[in-house]
């Protein structure tokens, strides 16, 4: 930590940050016991000082296991494709007590968006109440907020924590840069339950200041806080801490940050004073490339990532990829002074060992290659689940298993299921029933169901989560046509069961040509298929296949929700597209999309299916059953106005 020189305007300074630090609230705590409080810490020997930090970020609601696909030697020596068991809280509870083990000084920290994402948030029992229970296994030394621990407000905010602290472990909840309104139930919450903007712990007696920072625009814009809630300059208020830190002489800042990894690059570079800082939000993978290779993702960074401060000292930065896959291990090393001198770790991608090929399981030969190839990666890790965190997960689990089950709708008229419009060629009639062929309307305009969810993007959109003006779905994104008669919760799930999140992006009006053009070049292009071919809400045009390469969209027309009118594309203004994570990085050919910057892109981190769902629970109820409905759509919002073959 940097050495500063204390002459009366400074001693002044820090006695007027720490009283403001005091009036926010801290948390003082050991390894042995938690304690609120805002005194000073006694004055600690200085000493250098070895910390391992171990974490994770943006579990998302994804607490039970799932299947991944890696690619390992066998013992042929040939490269092969193997599934496996991966993930899930009780990994991440295993692979943290064993790693905490086999260290001294360790933290746990978890640098936001718990909620959102599966069944888990919002079906198996009130929202958030299995994600606490699940933290509470791990007893985090603390955890940030992120955007989406506001997806149902302040008052929802209110009651995770209130799940989070009725167990033993309390983790506080920390951000520097939330300030909550007269009338939010966060600012009358009791003390124990209050977001702090910093908890200080003690390793061999040496004070480690933990400070949480939230994505400020992001959260306010796309999530649901209260409207007087307000979210300051990161960077800004982060600094306001540190120094209040340091006026109580806590020389060791660890910044818990859910702003994602390129901001928290541009925030440590204007920071004095912070040593690490554990990332979230852009569920970045950070390691070696070697990570591609096994088929675990494609990785943005090294971890750690070393940079430098406004003064030029080092920086560790580290991140933890998203859904319980990774926990993060990072060991830091401080000399007396509190600066750090070296940090290294990695990500430990958490595996069984069930390897499975082509659906069967691995030979014993296969097996044990496959095991010391894992050895040898460095980062994937052989983890058995902890027993006694399934135990906690299971009556969640029955929960979401019976959900599933419960019957969430109505089908009156078969909702025809057609990729591509048309008749012959690619089309692929067997998408749709012998019914819906005869109709006809699914030649001119497609899929009932596939432009029922890209309005159903839409539509929740502008009641949850900030607003779109148009949306994409791809025709070979929804899987099953929905016949008449009732709908259970386990088929909505089949109808996108892909697990894809929402982002939204903004696009100008030659980006959205640009956009349909990619679609429709990658189904009526050489060697082209059904999947990609473009529905939208908000969104309309003519298609004619018939034409070449960026020609094939005509008469575009978009969906001003204030007159409730179609008109042309202003090419003088963005929209806002909500669309598939899959779609926004390329998928299905959309070029164009991969190509929007990132400061025009946003990970909203909500379920493709969920958001299903919740458009499925806005519809009117059957008087009869009390079941949603779910009809059709008038046929002129579809977003294929007419198609030429």
């Amino acid at each position: 930590m940097k050495y500063w020189k204390r002459h009366a305007l400074a001693a002044a300074l820090a006695s007027v940050l720490a009283l403001l630090a005091a009036c926010n609230g801290s948390h003082d705590s050991d390894d042995d016991k938690s304690e609120s409080g805002n005194e000073t810490p006694p004055a600690a020997e200085a000493r250098a000082l070895d910390l391992t930090i171990l974490h994770i970020n943006d579990h998302h609601s994804n607490l039970d296991g799932k299947s991944k696909e890696l690619t390992l030697k066998n013992a042929a020596g040939s490269t092969v494709k193997t599934t496996v068991s991966s993930a899930g809280f009780p990994r991440v509870k295993a692979a943290i007590d064993e790693l905490a083990a086999q260290s001294t000084n360790v933290l746990k920290l978890h640098a936001g968006d718990a909620l959102t994402g599966t069944l888990y948030f919002n079906r198996a029992g009130e929202p958030g109440e299995a994600d606490a229970a699940l933290m509470d296994t791990v007893c985090f030394d603390a955890m940030t907020l992120g955007n989406h621990e506001f997806d149902k407000g302040d008052a929802g905010l209110k009651q995770f924590i209130g799940y989070l602290h009725a167990g033993a472990c309390k983790t506080p909840v920390l951000s520097a840069n939330v300030t909550f309104g007269a009338a939010s139930p966060m600012f009358a919450a009791a003390p124990s339950d209050k977001v702090l903007p910093y908890t200080i712990v003690r390793r061999d007696d040496q004070p480690i200041g933990i400070i949480g920072v939230t994505i400020a625009g992001k959260t306010k814009q796309s999530s649901s806080p209260d409207p007087h809630t307000n979210f300051s300059d990161e960077a800004t208020a982060v600094q306001v801490q540190i120094d209040a830190l340091r006026a109580q002489g806590v020389d060791k800042i660890v910044l818990l940050s859910h702003i994602g990894y390129d901001y928290d690059k541009e925030v440590i570079a204007r920071l004095s004073g912070v040593d690490v800082v554990v990332g979230g939000d852009s569920h970045t993978l950070l390691g070696p490339d070697s990570l591609s290779a096994y088929n675990v993702g494609t990785p943005q960074g090294s971890y750690p990532t070393p940079l430098r401060d406004k003064d030029g000292k080092l920086v560790c930065l580290v991140q933890a990829w998203e859904y319980a896959q990774v926990v993060g291990e990072l060991k830091v090393s401080f000399d007396k002074n509190g600066d750090v001198t070296a940090c290294a770790g990695r990500p430990h991608v958490l595996i069984d060992s069930d390897f499975k090929v082509g659906g069967a399981a691995a030979t014993v030969q296969d097996k044990a290659v496959f095991l010391a190839d894992a050895a040898q990666s460095g980062f994937l890790r052989v983890q058995a689940p902890d027993a006694g965190t399934a135990a906690t997960l299971q009556p969640f689990k029955a929960k979401v298993d019976a959900y599933s089950q419960s019957i969430v709708a109505t089908v009156p008229l078969e909702l025809c299921r057609r990729r591509v419009p048309g008749t012959r060629g690619i089309s692929d009639l067997s998408n749709s029933s012998a019914t819906c062929n005869a109709e006809g309307s699914v030649n001119t305009r497609g899929g009932d169901i596939q432009q029922l969810v890209a309005q159903a993007y839409l539509d929740v959109a502008n009641e949850e989560y900030g607003g779109a003006d148009i949306t994409l779905q791809s025709g070979g994104g929804v899987r099953i046509a929905l016949t008449p008669g009732t709908v259970t919760a386990a088929k909505v799930i089949e109808v996108l069961p892909f697990g894809n999140m929402l982002w939204r992006l903004d696009v100008t009006a030659a980006e959205v040509k640009s956009m349909l053009e990619d679609g429709m070049q990658a189904v009526f292009g050489p060697g082209g298929t059904t999947g990609p071919y473009p529905y939208a809400g908000g969104l309309r045009w003519d298609t004619d296949s018939t034409q070449t390469q960026g020609n094939r969209v005509s008469n575009i027309e978009f969906h001003d929700r204030a007159t409730s009118t179609w008109m042309p594309l202003d090419p003088a203004r963005t929209y806002k597209l909500f669309v598939l994570s899959f779609n926004a990085t390329g998928g299905d050919g959309y070029k164009t999309l991969t190509n929007v910057p990132a400061a025009r892109r946003q990970d909203i981190g909500v379920l493709d299916a969920d958001v299903f769902q919740t458009y499925i629970d806005m519809q009117p109820k059957d008087s009869a059953s009390g079941l949603p409905i779910l009809d059709r759509l008038p046929h002129d919002i579809y977003s294929t106005k007419s198609f030429i073959e």
